[in-house]
């Protein structure tokens, strides 16, 4: 009885820590875009993960965490090249030209990628079922494309969201082979510093930014987006990651930032939602959850 409720425990730790994460995803996308009527994209994304490595660094400081062994910084490189800096700077360009909950029904096909990724880099084998299930999760994302064609105008926008998702994807695999030997703090925050030092060619943007005369309430928005969706979103995530038997019992949770992000940019920020984005989203979650479940047996 002991053994089946600790293990209850854990997997609503697990299940908590991963919908934390989901829940301020969602919000950073509408917070994103009110942003950036103020900020260049690479100004946002300089002063949000300075923040975010600022706090992570303090407390690995404070906690004396140990670094990484020299053989495995490229692993750590490449993680936090790919899934902070890259991910990040096609997010924030992407996110400037299309509504939140469509960017963020776009930027969640990173579970199938990730699928696609762990195939090639991790060499975990994949079912005929998943293939089925990345199908149709393409097939709404082809729908939801057809929308934005249909009811606004064809932008690079998309693009740069689906190749934002592809690196996240990326992320995620290379963070699970991190955490075969380091700890969810260790991958997360040394990650995250690696991948913010890349960051500093935009500093003449945020300088410039900085001193143009923008409302305060900006900049307080950027560190809250630097230290709860930057920081305490990976923690929570790298957590959930770290304790999980599979990775699809966290990434399934990632269906639900979606619907999140198109409620909080309708609250927040007035935006519609076209019908068929809606239809093309509701597939591909479909789509990734056939991919996830049926797939996985």
């Amino acid at each position: 009885m002991q053994t089946s409720t600790t293990k209850k425990t854990k997997q609503i730790l697990i299940f908590s820590a991963a919908m934390i994460s989901c829940l301020l995803w969602a919000a950073n996308l509408p917070a994103t875009r009110f942003v950036l009527q103020y900020y260049s994209p690479g100004s946002l994304a300089f002063f949000r993960f300075a923040v975010a490595s600022v706090c992570l660094g303090a407390i690995a400081a404070a906690r004396k965490t140990p670094l990484p062994k020299k053989k495995d910084l490229p692993m750590f490189a490449i993680s936090g090249i790919v899934g902070v800096f890259l991910f990040t700077i096609f997010l924030n360009t992407g996110a400037r030209q299309v509504y939140s909950g469509i960017a963020s029904f776009i930027i969640n096909t990173s579970p199938v990628f990730a699928l696609l990724f762990a195939r090639l880099l991790l060499k975990e084998t994949v079912k005929p079922a998943c293939w089925i299930g990345i199908m149709i999760s393409f097939a709404g994302l082809i729908g939801m494309m057809l929308s934005q064609i249909a009811e606004f105008s064809l932008n690079i926008g998309i693009f740069l969201l689906l190749l934002g998702a592809i690196s996240y994807s990326f992320y995620t695999v290379t963070q699970r082979s991190i955490l075969r030997k380091y700890s969810f703090f260790q991958g997360t925050t040394y990650a995250m510093i690696i991948g913010t030092v890349g960051f500093f060619i935009f500093l003449p943007d945020l300088i410039h930014d900085w001193t143009s005369g923008l409302p305060w309430y900006t900049h307080f928005i950027v560190v809250i987006m630097g230290i709860l969706p930057a920081a305490v979103a990976n923690l929570t995530w790298g957590y959930a990651l770290s304790k999980a038997e599979k990775t699809a019992h966290v990434t399934v949770c990632l269906y639900a930032t979606p619907f999140l992000a198109a409620l909080l940019g309708f609250v927040w920020l007035g935006e519609t939602f076209p019908i068929w984005s809606l239809v093309g989203g509701v597939v591909i979650i479909g789509g990734m959850v056939f991919t996830n479940t049926i797939g996985k047996r």
